[in-house]
């Protein structure tokens, strides 16, 4: 199965589960991150792992980022790894 990283851009997380720059490979089981954000990214990353482009700016590309569903405290970026 192909990888997808994801890297957290920036952080205030409330529980403290994150800090930026760290970096979670994601192949066949979910990372250690918590289940709202997971929930929140995971078609992205399902997406990216069965070949799919996403739209990003005006096109596509094998990456997308995102934010925690809480006020959009933790911010995350994906990109496929080739």
């Amino acid at each position: 199965m192909k990888k997808v990283l994801l890297t957290i851009v920036k952080s205030k997380c409330r529980s403290g589960y994150f800090k930026a720059g760290q970096q979670f490979a994601v192949e066949d089981v979910c990372p250690p991150i918590c289940t709202e954000l997971w929930n929140c990214i995971y078609p992205y990353v399902f997406a990216l792992q069965n070949g799919a482009r996403l739209d990003h700016g005006d096109g596509t590309a094998l990456c997308f980022e995102a934010k925690c569903p809480d006020e959009g405290r933790v911010e995350i970026r994906g990109e496929l790894l080739e």
